[in-house]
């Protein structure tokens, strides 16, 4: 065990790619252990991206560059705007409410914070928002994607712990809807320092707006009335989102759209490549753990602590949190979840509740800094100072990291609604 995880270390503290680093540090073990063949490894790697589940995750990703490059995004903006601009501080708002939407179709959080630096950065400064206000709105708004179904962090629980992720999707919305609400708390309490400008209401502008946005709103319904109804798989859903979204560029947005096909279909191909790269050892990693005992072992010695289930997951979250710190947000899943799911399991903790105490924490963790990654990719689109998105998005930070503690103390926030409409359907 201790020569696995030096040796994983190793290559984590070296700057090795966490991928390579998991599978490294297991293939090095073939030279210490019998059990262990490259055959067996490699067996291990196609076994796991094999899994049918996962061809959800790169049509996740295709309907959410292909909605970006549609104007679909921007329609949602729109909408927004027009909804909620009107009150003091209402462009914030509607980055927020423009931000749980698209998290409904995207499912990726640096996706979504870069979309949004895109549209709403340029119009926050225009409207006389503070630089800091309007990066840290943004970069923290991304996170939601990552509680909203179809949030590709849960799909990624779903497949490591091989846990329904339907159940995870719906457990997702409750907490998803919390960060937003914590997030407009914190846009409230700026606003008391500082004057917020408002915009004017206008129910024209709005019917206008909804109907640019219409095709976009109807998406997550298509996506979340199908699974409830059991008309689809989270990945036949995923199927049908990149079809939406590819029927749509082509009929309405034929000759601008076209040019762009190709592009986000490289695009989309390379991060799945590199997912499906990370997951593969992943499998193996966790081949390793499995057949050595490991995890079990350390829910012994984890037992012998007399450790309640809060105190568990108090320090669990603590750690991740920590973690975020130096790992990616999908560096800490995949390298964590395999060794504390199954000690969270012996300490009777619901692994739904966990799956998304565990998306919470990562979702605090992308505007962590260093290595939070909503940080860069709104400082990278912007132009502003790292430390700039670092002042805007620390308020927000705090009040989600709240929201974690609510969760942690109250299961029911995430664990009701999947209870409710699952098994009403179901029985």
């Amino acid at each position: 065990m201790w020569g696995l995880g030096s040796s994983l270390f190793g290559f984590l503290f070296s700057g090795v790619p966490i991928g390579i680093a998991l599978a490294g540090a297991t293939c090095l073990m073939v030279l210490f252990d019998d059990f262990l063949t490259f055959s067996t490894l490699f067996e291990a790697f196609f076994n796991f991206v094999g899994k049918y589940t996962l061809v959800a995750i790169p049509f996740f990703i295709y309907a959410g560059f292909l909605m970006e490059k549609t104007g679909l995004v921007a329609g949602i903006f729109k909408f927004a705007d027009a909804l909620i601009g009107w009150v003091p501080g209402g462009f914030a708002y509607a980055t927020l409410l423009a931000a749980v939407m698209f998290g409904a179709i995207s499912g990726s959080s640096t996706a979504m914070a870069a979309a949004m630096s895109v549209i709403a950065y340029p119009e926050l400064i225009k409207r006389g928002y503070p630089q800091w206000m309007a990066a840290g709105v943004i970069a923290s708004a991304g996170g939601i994607a990552l509680l909203i179904p179809p949030s590709i962090t849960l799909i990624l629980f779903g497949v490591i712990t091989e846990w329904s992720i339907v159940d995870l999707f719906f457990a997702g919305v409750v907490p998803g809807i919390m960060l937003a609400i914590s997030d407009a708390v914190i846009i409230v309490s700026v606003s008391l320092f500082i004057k917020l400008p408002r915009g004017k209401f206008d129910l024209c502008e709005l019917w206008l707006s909804f109907k640019e946005a219409w095709p976009a709103l109807l998406m997550p319904v298509i996506i979340l009335g199908g699974l409830y109804g059991g008309l689809f798989t989270p990945t036949e859903a995923g199927a049908i989102a990149a079809f939406y979204a590819l029927f749509y560029g082509v009929v309405f947005k034929r000759k601008t759209f076209l040019k762009e096909v190709m592009p986000t279909t490289i695009r989309t191909m390379n991060l799945t490549a590199v997912v499906f790269f990370l997951l593969g050892c992943v499998g193996i990693f966790q081949f390793y753990l499995a057949n050595m005992g490991w995890p079990q072992q350390i829910a012994e010695w984890v037992g012998t602590l007399g450790l309640s289930k809060h105190a568990f997951l108090f320090t669990l979250m603590a750690s991740l949190l920590f973690l975020s710190m130096f790992l990616t947000g999908v560096a800490i899943l995949l390298l964590t979840v395999p060794i504390y799911f199954p000690v969270a399991l012996a300490l009777g903790v619901d692994p739904v509740h966990l799956g998304i105490l565990t998306a919470l924490a990562i979702e605090i963790g992308s505007v962590i800094p260093p290595v939070g990654l909503n940080l860069f990719a709104v400082s990278g689109v912007t132009g502003l100072p790292v430390t700039t998105v670092i002042k805007g998005s620390f308020p927000f930070c705090i009040s989600d990291t709240v929201v974690l503690i609510i969760v942690l103390l109250f299961p029911a926030l995430a664990l009701t609604l999947p209870s409710m409409v699952i098994t009403s359907h179901f029985n």
